[in-house]
């Protein structure tokens, strides 16, 4: 199997009523290290706070992640 084709198939598969891109890059960055809190996901992502609370917001409006409580973990 080649480099490219183990990539795919290890990448987490996105819900198809994701259509916002930032949306797409917090959830894929909470599953793939599992949990992150509001502060982790700004630093690593390059985010604003802001941004991320409402994103966050609507991502656990559509029970794709929960937050326990500092850290949001996908659902």
């Amino acid at each position: 199997m080649l480099e490219t084709e183990t990539a795919h198939a290890a990448a987490p598969a996105l819900p198809p009523e994701l259509q916002s891109p930032r949306a797409k890059l917090v959830y894929l960055y909470l599953t793939t290290n599992g949990h992150a809190t509001v502060s982790e996901m700004g630093d690593s992502l390059g985010m604003k706070k802001m941004s991320l609370y409402s994103i966050l917001k609507t991502l656990r409006e559509q029970d794709m992640v929960v937050r326990e409580g500092d850290a949001y973990t996908p659902a």
